[in-house]
């Protein structure tokens, strides 16, 4: 799961999934919505049950599923639960906790019925679930149907096939990783393995909008709601293409699952947690975000999809017990998010130096910002390995330090490796010998890991992991970054181009980013003219608000050639109080600044260095 706060800033085809054999037995469960019946934005579940054998048995919904790596105890969001027997006579159940009911004279239990409550509208903060892990009920527009939020279990029998029914209005098209069983224009029928494959199969019905790409040997569907109108998905898959070529290359030319789906919904109001996002699944992602402009939304899916798609590798083919035998009701934490999520979020940044998307010093720009990042918000000295263990509770409040720390753990591996081997092995490899040790259907033992990763390496490996990842020593940067040819200042001076260093701020009354101070001016701020209070309203013509500064500032400022002209349209209030607009006009200078953590190419690099960091970034698999 990757998610990022807000202010930090048609061809319908069904896709495979991995069905049931013809031959096997018939599904235990067999659940049916019907999206035609909307009551107050709750749908009702209905599930015709097997034949208990036992007087009471228990019904679950999880408390927490992988990858949102927090507890959302989605069975709050049921209400008015019945348990009928094949007269439709009601049956006692008593409800144990937020997530459990029990069920009594369960010999007699033919069919459960309970409302399921769109959780995007709850009014409760504590009961708040970031968008693309929740579920979302429309009548008649959209129905975002994260699996997990619907269907659940009996106790101990997450492990039997289920049928999930959908019917839906003629108009609508589910978009999903499944392949349905049977399909007519009025619904749409699945079969699963098991509640795990269930729960890694999220759905978006609506009026399609659809676009399919062929990667490599992978059919790949984009699927998108805006729910402001309009068609997206023709231009969000020509966006992603390049980059999903670029994972196909880095993975060898070849990816491990043959089809695969982006489910996005682009919404048109302002959310309840305030960030946007994507959850990840083995053969599917969905991704939340804010109306924006078409190329600033496309950098974003472009960006976010980097990382999500990777998880096709982790956990899908490398995973603890902790995930393949995970536990929806009582969930363990893995100690090695440094791997399910840190080098995947390496991967996503890597791929795109060593597939020539990016140049050296922009790959270099990311890992200065995330070794800024996990020094300046976070606990660097906490042990990963037990930051893992207690993301859950102990140790929330870092979780976020798996994008930072966790991907720089991915960074160092892959350079100790390629040093251990001459440049001819890094951490693609030993993902890839992971993937063939283990595989989807296969599970590591989770205190094994580290050793087993030294057999299939080097000695000098558990060390590395004993120390860095297990341990609470800082990554050496300035050792590691030498090997090759970086050089690694904590504190140095460098040239950069920026609108002179005025203290931004937000003016809630007018919507406009602010100057809230100039005390730190530089001589270009200076000369620009800036002023305490000034709105800032177009950089060089372009409207400029919250959503797009970034993509603003980036395009004139940061990749601006010095000695080229900006001008800055601002608001600033006269002497009678209006505010007018005021156009500051310069010639775009370079001025030399403080920075932390500054990495630079060593102009002295010996042979030796620049043969290992020609490996380590433009190697292929």
């Amino acid at each position: 799961m990757l998610k990022k706060s807000l202010t930090a800033l048609a061809f319908a085809a069904l896709l495979h999934f991995p069905l049931l054999a013809q031959n096997q037995a018939e599904p235990t469960y067999r659940f049916s919505i019907d999206l035609g019946k909307v009551v107050d934005d709750k749908l009702q579940v209905t599930l015709l049950t097997p034949d208990f054998k036992e007087d009471e048995v228990l019904y679950h919904l999880p408390k927490m599923v992988p990858g949102t790596y927090a507890v959302y105890d989605f069975g709050k969001f049921v209400s008015a639960f019945k348990a009928l027997d094949k007269k439709g006579k009601a049956l006692p159940v008593e409800r144990l906790d937020q997530n459990t009911w029990k069920i009594k004279k369960a010999k007699k239990l033919a069919r459960l019925e309970y409302l399921v409550d769109d959780t995007w509208d709850t009014p409760k903060k504590e009961d708040i679930v970031f968008e693309p892990a929740a579920t979302d009920i429309e009548a008649g527009k959209v129905f975002l149907i994260n699996t997990h939020g619907f269907f659940g279990y009996f106790a101990n029998r997450t492990k039997e096939p289920y049928q999930i029914t959908i019917n839906k209005p003629q108009e609508f098209y589910g978009a999903t990783a499944l392949r349905t069983t049977n399909s007519t224009p009025t619904a749409d029928t699945y079969l699963l393995q098991n509640y795990n494959d269930l729960v890694d199969a999220p759905m978006l019905y609506s009026r399609p909008d659809t676009a399919m790409l062929k990667v490599g040997n992978a059919d790949v569907l984009i699927s998108t709601y805006a729910a402001g109108g309009g068609d997206r998905s023709k231009n969000l898959a020509q966006n992603i293409r390049t980059i999903l070529e670029a994972q196909k290359n880095y993975l060898g030319g070849t990816l491990p699952v043959d089809k695969y789906a982006f489910l996005i919904y682009i919404d048109n109001k302002q959310n309840r947690t305030g960030a946007y996002g994507a959850l990840e699944h083995s053969y599917s992602s969905v991704y939340y975000f804010p109306e924006m402009p078409p190329a600033m939304l496309a950098e974003q899916v472009r960006n976010i999809a980097a990382h999500e798609f990777f998880h096709i590798v982790t956990p899908l083919n490398i995973h603890s017990e902790e995930i393949g035998n995970f536990d929806f009701s009582n969930p363990k934490m893995s100690k090695h998010l440094w791997l399910y999520e840190g080098v995947t979020e390496y991967f996503a940044h890597h791929v795109q130096v060593n597939q020539r998307l990016i140049e050296l010093p922009d790959f270099l720009g990311e890992l200065r910002s995330k070794i800024i990042a996990s020094q300046q918000q976070y606990n660097d000295a906490l042990a990963f390995t037990e930051l893992s263990l207690g993301a859950l509770d102990k140790h929330e409040k870092e979780y976020g330090n798996v994008y930072q720390k966790g991907a720089l753990i991915g960074m160092a591996l892959d350079i100790r490796l390629r040093e251990l081997s001459g440049g001819k092995y890094g951490i693609r490899n030993l993902m890839k010998d992971l993937s063939q040790t283990y595989g989807k259907d296969k599970s590591f033992k989770d205190e094994e890991l580290f050793d087993k990763i030294t057999a299939l390496t080097f000695p000098e490996v558990r060390d590395f992991f004993a120390r860095y990842v297990e341990g609470t020593e800082r990554l050496p940067y300035a050792e590691l970054f030498k090997k090759v040819g970086i050089t690694y200042q904590p504190s140095g001076i460098q040239k950069r181009v920026s609108l002179g260093k005025p203290t931004i701020g937000y003016d809630q009354a007018s919507g406009h980013l602010m100057v809230a101070s100039v005390e730190n001016l530089n001589a270009f701020g200076k000369q620009l003219g800036w002023k305490a209070g000034d709105q800032i309203w177009q950089i060089n013509g372009e409207d400029l608000n919250l959503r797009n500064a970034t993509e603003l500032l980036n395009k004139h400022v940061v990749n601006g050639k010095e000695g080229s002209p900006i001008k800055v349209t601002v608001g600033r209030k006269d002497a009678s109080g209006t505010v007018k607009p005021i156009e500051l006009t310069a010639n775009l200078v370079a001025s030399d600044e403080t920075v932390s953590h500054l990495l630079t190419p060593d102009p002295n690099a010996t042979p030796e260095q620049l043969a290992l960091r020609q490996a380590w970034l433009y190697s292929n698999l």
